[in-house]
């Protein structure tokens, strides 16, 4: 290969294992392995019809706003500009406030897809069971308001 050639694109199986061990040393609030809630939130993106762009920033959509890798990494990663596009969107800031990050979501292509999977997992009762009544009100309110910014009915869960 050349310098002029493009390099290869990580595959999903790549990205997947990436994401992993970024997150490997994570839990979730409930204490989970954080590798259950990116494998969920890509599920879910699949399920919806996401495309591989999709799946991908699935796995990767909270990889730099957790610190488990850099901006500066996924903007030499060997990732489509698209999933760049989409991690980075569903990526809060720092103070941020939420109309200004839905509305980020909102202007990306295809990250709505990717923040919809994300939410009906962190959302779902089972999950926000495991948690204390504080902060589980809080989360709750917090997703509801973040459905609505972003004109989603929230996920229906048995």
């Amino acid at each position: 290969m050349t310098d002029n050639e493009p390099r290869p694109l990580l595959t999903l199986t790549e990205v997947e294992a990436l994401a992993r061990e970024a997150h490997a040393a994570q839990t979730d609030k409930a204490g989970r392995p954080y590798a259950e809630h990116l494998r969920a939130v890509a599920e879910g993106v699949r399920a919806r019809g996401g495309d591989e762009d999709q799946i991908a920033a699935a796995w990767l959509h909270d990889s730099v706003e957790d610190d488990a890798l850099s901006e500066d990494w996924l903007r030499g990663a060997a990732l489509s500009a698209r999933t760049k596009a989409m991690v980075l969107a569903v990526t809060k800031r720092p103070a941020e406030p939420p109309q200004t990050y839905a509305t980020r979501i909102l202007t990306t292509p295809g990250a709505l897809l990717v923040k919809q999977a994300d939410l009906a997992h962190n959302a779902n009762p089972e999950r926000l069971s495991a948690l204390d009544e504080e902060t589980r009100t809080r989360l709750t309110e917090k997703y509801r308001n973040m459905h609505e910014l972003l004109g989603l009915q929230p996920p229906k869960h048995p």
